[in-house]
């Protein structure tokens, strides 16, 4: 199954989740979700992700100086992106639930 499809529809979510516990710069956020077993997640897709959440609303910025290199721009889980990770973690759970259902994992049977 191609995933590329299935990134992208969880990828805001998933970028949010990974804000909950820790702020993070684009490659730190990056290099959480890919260990967290989305390997196959772009850097451009990411990078393209935070713009658009914190364009939403959802995230603030901050820049932190670097004496090793260029300055890194920080990204934080502000109220409303609390609270969308809160209204998207539902939505997926149902969705994921269904889809469980679907395939018959509810009754314990192998996928």
């Amino acid at each position: 199954m191609d995933t590329t499809q299935l990134f992208k529809g969880v990828l805001d979510l998933a970028v949010l989740a990974v804000l909950r516990a820790e702020d993070g710069y684009g490659y730190d956020i990056l290099r959480r979700l890919r260990a967290a077993g989305l390997d196959e997640v772009g850097d451009a897709s990411v990078y393209g992700t935070l713009r658009r959440l914190f364009q939403a609303g959802f995230l603030t910025t901050y820049v932190v100086p670097s004496e090793t290199g260029p300055h890194r721009k920080y990204y934080s889980l502000n109220a409303a992106g609390r609270d969308q990770l809160d209204r998207s973690g539902k939505v997926w759970r149902a969705f994921a639930t269904t889809v469980d259902t679907l395939l018959g994992n509810d009754r314990g049977i192998a996928a």
